[in-house]
């Protein structure tokens, strides 16, 4: 598949890796960064979202998204493991998860831009595009809102490698389980990251209450990123269902 990255905003936590063992599959190993594990969260939206080779269809291709996310790796290979990714779009969330067995939600969602700031909202809805409740994982009860205005506040780098940054940002895969436990490696292509500084108001961010994580109360690691073009290839399975 094709698709384009825009206006994003990388916000990152400092998290003992305990708190996000048990909500990891046992096949992948987190990662960390000198001994500490990062939790992301990054508002954007996609556009040209398609199947290379076939024009981009309505109702699939241009909608904003907000993924939860942590880093792993397996097998020598690190990636990024999604906890939940919210789209503003029933159909894209309904081919998501089937074609790359990734937990989508859909979400009531809106992107605004001002001048060089970005509004964002989104509130994830209690229904699937299915008409069930929604398969949440752990704690359930909670609402998973994010509601905040960033813009870029520098110029564009390029990270060095053994920077915390391009630790963060530099992944061309994820990974994600099955029903079964299985775990499957999707690779991704795209040039480096077109990084900047960011700053950020963040006035709701109960994105993680569904995992039972409450994020420090310390200001996230910002970063804010113009456009990034990607191609995402299928998933393959890597491993066996656990028993």
């Amino acid at each position: 598949m094709a698709q384009s990255w825009h206006d994003l905003l990388f916000a990152h936590w400092a998290l003992p890796v305990d708190t996000l063992r048990p909500l990891i599959p046992a096949p992948l190993e987190i990662d960390t960064y000198h001994g500490i594990a990062w939790m992301g969260i990054a508002p954007f939206r996609m556009t040209g979202v398609r199947i290379r080779g076939i024009p981009a269809l309505p109702g699939l291709s241009v909608f904003p998204e907000l993924n939860v996310r942590t880093y792993v790796t397996m097998g020598g290979k690190p990636g990024v493991f999604f906890f939940s990714l919210d789209a503003g779009s029933r159909p894209a969330v309904a081919v998501a998860r089937c074609w790359f067995h990734l937990p989508y939600f859909y979400a009531r969602m809106s992107l605004r831009t001002v001048g060089d700031r970005i509004q964002y909202a989104s509130r994830r809805a209690p229904r699937d595009a299915r008409g069930g409740r929604q398969a949440q994982p752990q704690h359930s009860d909670s609402a998973a809102e994010f509601i905040a205005e960033y813009r870029p506040a520098g110029e564009v780098f390029r990270t060095a490698t053994g920077t915390l940054e391009h630790w963060l940002t530099e992944r061309y895969c994820l990974y994600a389980a099955d029903s079964r436990h299985r775990i499957y490696r999707g690779e991704i292509h795209h040039r480096p990251w077109p990084l900047q500084p960011a700053a950020a108001e963040i006035n709701v961010n109960t994105m993680t209450a569904p995992l039972g994580i409450r994020l420090p109360d310390a200001p996230p690691l910002l970063h804010f990123a113009r456009r990034l073009d990607v191609v995402v290839w299928p998933p393959q399975r890597v491993s066996p269902p656990c028993r």
